[in-house]
């Protein structure tokens, strides 16, 4: 759990530069995670390349989080595909508006837009997995 836990906050400060970083610590994967099911992508070697966070009970995705040397070589898809039931489930999850990179993506693997929120780290979009005819 202490990779994960570097792994989040790493990215977070590293991606989120609109927030100050010390606002982010070590401890908040665990706080963050709590009751939901992690998933964990690693290299050929074992090196933990990212991890995927879902609360089961709403089909939620909460966190995806890749260090940034694997990003854009398929951990993040391969974190989707190992998704129980993936992609007949309607995954939902919420993408920082800021987070265009994340955004891009998530739009990329058949993710839609169906609402709009504000969180302390900015303006977000909720997205929902669309149907198996749009994938």
């Amino acid at each position: 759990m202490q990779t994960l836990a570097e792994i989040y906050l790493r990215v977070r400060r590293e991606t989120f530069l609109w927030v100050d970083p010390d606002h982010f610590g070590l401890e908040d994967l665990a706080a963050h995670s709590s009751g939901e099911r992690l998933f964990v992508c690693e290299d050929g070697d074992g090196v933990i390349a990212g991890f995927i966070a879902i609360w089961e009970p709403d089909d939620f995705i909460h966190m995806l989080y890749i260090l940034p040397v694997f990003q854009g070589r398929g951990a993040g898809k391969a974190l989707l595909a190992a998704l129980p039931e993936w992609p007949e489930r309607r995954y939902r999850l919420k993408c920082l508006v800021k987070n265009t990179r994340a955004f891009a993506f998530y739009r990329n693997h058949g993710f839609e837009v169906i609402g709009d929120g504000a969180s302390p780290e900015g303006d977000y979009k909720e997205m929902r997995l669309g149907d198996l005819n749009s994938l």
